[in-house]
This record gives structure tokens, C-alpha cells and sequence, in this order.
């Protein structure tokens, strides 16, 4: 099923993310981890982060074709298009087809390291931009593209103006709903969505949302992508960060209260950053849906 459809049907949409196993038998491993949370909380849809290299890549499709074959669930695939040609892009976008996927989550993804910080240069023959890979996605291929978004603006950003414009750019493209990264402060994601409608966009805005469950793990997330932790909870964590039983328990109430006042808000879903683990995930899902 197209994820378009999942949100037409009015109810909220939940997803879970996860990403590629490095080995065979972590893939068995991450396929059982799906498995229950497939059967225990029924998932709208599931989606596979993508590498970009190699056994990376190719692992990144064969458990986003796996995961929809063999549990019979909706599946999407991530796709970016640094480092990689048009017809690299194109070879990969062509096998998931061949595997069912009609769902595609567009991205520009990382830049190799070492390449400056100002602006990403395109591998010769392919695209610098999510906004082009949206573009190349929809010209040539049935499948509903989704784009990604940034309730306290993309590091890269000069301005959250010029964030928004490049934004609306990913749907005018193509991008038929938009996942948010991560955040902690539910201000972010209504004033973005406000700002959003205003500017024109109409898709389905998805919160984002990553359970603390490690201290150190969440702060170097934040510091990579822009996100920040609000003090009052940043406070809590590092008063129990010496007990990981602890932090988790705070963490997934935080999350529980986050997304019971983001589905109250009118969120149209909400799709967990699993870090391919499912306990906390399980927790606050199941919490929110007993409301």
C-alpha cells in the first residue's frame, strides 16, 4: 500500500524506522526485532535507512524487500543521492520496484568526509539535492515519494525562511507527505507546521520521534543534527545517566507525554526512530494507543 493512502484514510499513521544490519546474521536478528513489533503493535508501515556504499546499499534493499515479502507489512525505502550517479540512483530505484516497494523516502544523505561544510557538490553525473532526487524519483517512477523536514531548521540553512522555501520545493517536486527530524519540544513542530501551511504546503507533516534511551548517544544526535534537548529534561537525564534502567524510564515517558499531546494537536502520525531496538518504541506506542 501507498503511504499516500495510509493517510487518507483518517486516522493517525504510525511507522517504525530502522537501519541496515553491518552482517547476515544481523539481518536475521533485525528481521526478529520487526517481527514483534509487526505482531505486537501493527504497524501502518516500516521503513529501512539507506547506505550508500556497496554491501551497505545493497543490504539497505534486500531487508526493505524482506521485511515487506516475508511479514507482509508496508514497506519504505530510503534512498539518498550523494556519491551516486543518475544511473546508480536509477539501478537501485529499479530493484525495489522490482521487490514491491512503492514507497520511497527521499534524501540527500551525508556528505563523504573530509568535503567542506558550505555546500555539497554533486558526484559527477548525479544530484547535490533531495529536492533533485524528488524531481528524477517522480519523472520516471509510480511510487509515492516522502522528503524530510526540520522543525528547528537544517543546519545547513541560512535562515528558517530560506529552510521552508527549499522545503516547499521538495513537494512541488513530488514529495507527498514529509517526515520530520528528531525533537523533544512540541513547540518546534506546530510552529513549523503553522509556518508550513502558511507557506503553502499541504502534505502530511509526520513528527519524528526518538526515545532516549542512552544519554551520551542522544546528546551527540542533537549535536549532529541541530536538535536540542529543553533544559528541564536535559536536567532529569543526567541527574539519572548513571543508571541506564533510569534514563530509559525517563526517556519514554517524556516520549509517551510528547506524543499524546502531538496526536491531540492534530499530528497526522507518528514515526519512531528505532535505533533497532524495540522496547521503548513498544512502550510508548502501546501507552499513546491505550488513550
Amino acid at each position: 500500500m501507498r503511504i499516500g493512502e495510509l493517510h487518507g484514510r483518517g486516522r493517525p499513521v504510525f511507522s517504525f524506522e530502522f537501519f541496515p544490519p553491518k552482517t547476515a546474521e544481523g539481518a536475521n536478528a533485525l528481521m526478529a526485532t520487526v517481527a514483534d513489533l509487526e505482531e505486537a503493535l501493527d504497524p501502518d508501515f516500516v521503513s529501512v535507512t539507506y547506505g550508500a556504499g556497496g554491501s551497505t546499499r545493497d543490504r539497505s534493499v534486500e531487508v526493505v524487500a524482506r521485511i515487506q515479502r516475508e511479514l507482509d507489512t508496508t514497506a519504505m525505502a530510503h534512498l539518498t543521492c550523494v556519491a551516486s550517479t543518475e544511473g546508480e540512483i536509477a539501478e537501485v530505484v529499479e530493484r525495489l520496484a522490482s521487490n514491491g516497494i512503492e514507497n520511497i523516502l527521499a534524501l540527500r544523505g551525508d556528505r563523504p568526509q573530509g568535503e567542506g561544510a558550505v555546500q555539497p557538490h554533486p558526484t559527477p553525473g548525479g544530484f547535490a539535492h533531495a529536492t533533485d532526487l524528488t524531481e528524477f524519483l517522480a519523472s520516471s517512477w509510480q511510487v509515492d515519494i516522502g522528503g524530510a523536514c526540520y522543525p528547528e531548521g537544517h543546519l545547513e540553512s541560512t535562515s528558517a525562511e530560506d529552510d521552508l522555501k527549499w522545503t516547499k520545493v521538495k513537494v512541488e517536486k513530488g514529495a507527498k507527505f514529509l517526515i520530520t527530524q528528531l525533537f523533544f519540544d512540541n513547540k518546534h513542530y506546530f510552529d513549523f507546521v503553522a509556518r508550513a501551511r502558511k507557506a503553502g504546503i499541504e502534505v502530511p507533516i509526520v513528527p519524528g520521534i526518538m526515545p532516549i534511551t542512552n544519554v551520551a548517544q542522544i546528546e551527540r544526535f542533537t549535536k549532529m543534527c541541530g536538535a536540542k534537548i529543553p533544559q528541564e529534561l536535559a536536567d532529569r537525564l543526567h541527574r539519572v545517566q548513571e543508571d541506564p534502567a533510569l534514563v530509559m524510564a525517563t526517556g519514554i515517558e517524556h516520549a509517551i507525554k510528547q506524543c499524546r499531546k502531538l496526536l491531540e494537536g492534530g499530528a497526522p502520525g507518528l514515526h519512531f526512530y528505532t535505533l533497532n531496538k524495540s522496547h521503548a518504541t513498544r512502550s510508548i506506542l502501546a501507552a499513546v494507543r491505550r488513550d
